[in-house]
């Protein structure tokens, strides 16, 4: 059976309106490339991972840098690059996603496209600050191997698009388990709208996290399903979300946006565990910065903390988050990985 984005189930969260793909690219211009590993490494061992590009936008990202921040909800994770988006408030890289033993290799990979793209890095002007995120998908992949290589990350990176992204069992969420069942890649959207704006915001998650009893059944009315065979125990297990939108907002602003990611967590389930990497890296298309200029002073249009749309943005962030992770749950795929282990897709039907 086809699998189907949550709503397709009558399952409706939230009241905002979704946009028209209800996928992060909603936000113009944004775009996701996935590159699936799914193969036989020999013996017991498998290739069960991935690796998922989001780029804020289609130019060069180093010349036209976006407004980014991030925000950590609990820090039990490895990433590359979030210090300097902290500091300065700039995304000037693709926003990358891979399995944990991953990231040097998709770090690699991304600078080595960056550095084609751009001949003056690190010669005629400054170095590159890349941003890659993980969740630990061992339990599927042999992680051990490495089998992620920095080819993929330009694989991935060339092959992004602006369609409505695949979902569940693909890209860096192949190998990913959530709620005890499949998750992986999920994405939703939301427009916010008042008597003289109209915006978007896109969220997409990388769904590794939470055990089978917490997942909230009667929230959602879906049955709470026995034990499956050959289901491996879980550790505490991890998420990463990219949030995307095309609002006028400041570093600091897109900090109290991320935020509200935990809402949208928590709803699902969620106590953010003790073991748990929950990260969420945020950025605005409203505005792109140029690498290059003699000025001294920019201006950019910034919404005011106090008008009502701040409210409507942070409940569309917490809707896009729960509901992204339902569909990473929805639109996955019974998987087998390493030494013949298997995990269902949740039987939602």
């Amino acid at each position: 059976m086809e699998p189907k984005k949550i709503r397709q189930r009558g399952i409706k969260i939230g009241r905002l309106p979704v946009g028209k793909k209800n996928c992060i690219t909603d936000v113009v211009g944004v775009k996701v490339g996935h590159i699936t590993l799914d193969s036989s490494l020999g013996g017991e061992d498998y290739a069960c991972t991935g690796v998922t590009a989001i780029l804020p936008h289609g130019g060069n990202l180093f010349q036209q840098k976006v407004v980014g921040a991030s925000y950590i909800l609990n820090g039990f994770g490895k990433t590359t690059g979030l210090v300097q988006v902290n500091e300065l408030g700039l995304i000037e890289s693709p926003i990358m996603l891979t399995n944990t033993f991953g990231i040097p290799a998709v770090t690699q990979g991304t600078l080595e496209y960056m550095l084609e793209n751009n001949p003056e890095i690190g010669d005629s002007t400054g170095t590159l600050n890349i941003v890659v995120g993980e969740c630990n998908d061992s339990r599927l992949n042999s992680i051990r191997k490495l089998p992620v290589e920095p080819k993929h990350a330009i694989e991935c990176i060339q092959s992004a698009s602006t369609d409505a992204s695949p979902e569940g069992a693909v890209g860096a969420g192949k190998g990913m388990i959530c709620f005890g069942y499949k998750g992986g890649i999920g994405s939703s959207s939301r427009i916010i709208e008042d008597s003289d704006s109209l915006y978007t915001i896109g969220c997409m998650v990388l769904s590794n996290f939470g055990r089978k009893e917490e997942f909230q059944t009667t929230q959602y009315q879906v049955k709470q399903m026995r034990d499956v065979p050959n289901f491996p125990k879980l550790a505490d297990g991890s998420i990463m979300i990219v949030l995307a939108t095309d609002a006028p907002l400041s570093n600091r602003q897109l900090t109290r946006l991320a935020k509200r990611c935990g809402v949208g967590l928590g709803r699902t389930g969620s106590h953010f565990s003790n073991g748990s990497g929950d990260i969420v890296i945020a950025f605005s298309t409203a505005h792109q910065i140029q690498h290059n200029s003699q000025a001294s002073v920019e201006v950019r249009r910034q919404l005011r903390d106090d008008h009502s749309i701040m409210n409507d943005l942070f409940q569309g962030v917490a809707e896009v988050t729960e509901e992204a992770i339902l569909n990473s749950l929805s639109q996955a795929v019974t998987t087998t990985g390493r030494n013949g282990r298997v995990v269902y897709a949740y039987p939602f039907e």
